[in-house]
């Protein structure tokens, strides 16, 4: 009796695996070493690579090994690693950060393998600092990818004051442009995984906010958009100070290069109404 309830569990899961990865297009199957100790720690590792319709990931805590499939034209191996590591869990690719780690449960809290360095010929100070200078310079182009998106939500959210539709139309259309440019491979960890949160509906809104002329539409639809932009804007690195402002007649936020209030969701008709809640430097 017990074999036959083992069977049917086992063909119960197999079917569920089958049907999940059914859904994903363009489908890329891959195998990869991750580390964790227990059934906690795969759901939690199943959890933090998986994505609804785009990667699907399923860990096996006797071998360690994970079967990644996913949609290889909207996500990679580095990306679902990079989540899971995230969720506090090596893997062959990328360590997790040590805060993360140390917040796992004690049984969820793996041998962590100590990682060797690779023997190389001493390099000289100008070499290193080419390196370091090389670093910086890779990491300041991922995030200078994001100052048209910042700088086009500027240009609507000022349209939006002065209330002019047509023109908040076009500078919407130039923002969900900006947007579609962004190579989120070369964005810091953080940012990434931001960016990854908050870019369907980015899109969404830009794109809705730019196919009417309603300025009603437009200023709903702004509030949306004003909250994902500052959640990305938050982890970036912006080139000045950034006024995070509140409406409280229409209980939402925007973002502000000034101090000074000029808002959005009502223009001249109560230009004042709000005030600065937080200031991002």
């Amino acid at each position: 009796m017990k074999s036959l309830k083992k069977i049917v569990m086992a063909i119960t899961l197999l079917l569920s695996f089958t049907v999940s990865n059914a859904q994903i297009k363009n489908a890329k199957t891959e195998t990869v070493k991750i580390f964790g100790n227990c059934g906690m720690c795969e759901t939690t590792i199943e959890k933090a690579g998986s994505l609804k319709k785009i990667a699907n990931v399923d860990w096996n805590k006797d071998t360690k090994m994970a079967t990644l499939t996913y949609d290889a034209k909207k996500t990679n191996q580095d990306e679902i690693l990079k989540r899971i590591a995230l969720a506090g869990y090596d893997s062959e690719k990328f360590l997790a950060p040590d805060a993360a780690y140390s917040k796992l449960p004690g049984c969820c809290q793996y041998d962590r393998e100590a990682k060797v360095a690779v023997k190389t010929e001493t390099k000289s100070e100008e070499t290193k600092m080419e390196m370091n200078d090389h670093s910086t310079m890779t990491e300041n182009q991922g995030t200078d990818q994001l100052k048209p998106v910042f700088d086009n939500y500027f240009s609507l959210k000022d349209a939006l004051v002065k209330t002019d539709s047509k023109m908040a139309s076009a500078k919407s259309k130039d923002l969900l442009t900006a947007i579609t440019v962004v190579k989120m491979e070369t964005l810091k960890m953080d940012v990434h995984m931001t960016w990854m949160k908050v870019y369907k509906d980015l899109t969404a809104d830009a794109k809705n906010i730019s196919e009417t002329q309603d300025i009603k539409k437009q200023r709903e639809l702004f509030k949306s958009l004003s909250k994902n932009t500052y959640e990305l804007i938050k982890v970036s690195k912006f080139t000045e100070p950034v006024y995070y402002q509140y409406c409280p007649m229409q209980d939402a936020n925007w973002l502000s290069k000034e101090n000074t209030v000029k808002n959005p969701y009502y223009g001249s008709q109560m230009l004042s109404c709000g005030k600065t809640v937080e200031t991002i430097k």
